[in-house]
């Protein structure tokens, strides 16, 4: 259980840090970059607040690079909903051959 309270922190992080780091671009000649870098602070803190409590669930029950991976995993999986929904990307199929690398990264780091 540990793990599935972590996954779900860890995903509702993603989300707060994705809109964060980059839905300010999605305008960004609406207004100075300090305004971006304050509004982005503020939602990051959101972000922290989950991801802090994420990581201590999670830790003991996997390890550090079990942990690691599977935060890359959900950006990934937070950040091509994103691009593509919100900020109003092309999908790629670059996205989908980078997720099958990290797939190949969540292997090496829970195998035996």
């Amino acid at each position: 259980m540990p793990v599935l309270y972590s996954v779900a922190l860890l995903i509702c992080s993603n989300v707060f840090m994705t809109f964060a780091w980059y839905a300010h671009l999605k305008n960004h000649a609406a207004s100075p970059w300090w305004m971006a870098a304050l509004a982005s602070w503020g939602i990051a803190l959101f972000e922290y607040l989950l991801q802090v409590p994420a990581n201590r669930i999670g830790y003991g029950v996997l390890n550090l690079s079990q942990l690691k991976i599977i935060q890359e995993v959900i950006s990934l999986s937070v950040f091509i909903p994103f691009a593509v929904l919100y900020m109003d990307q092309p999908f790629k199929w670059d996205y989908v051959w980078a997720a099958l690398c990290i797939l190949g990264a969540v292997y090496f780091m829970f195998r035996g």
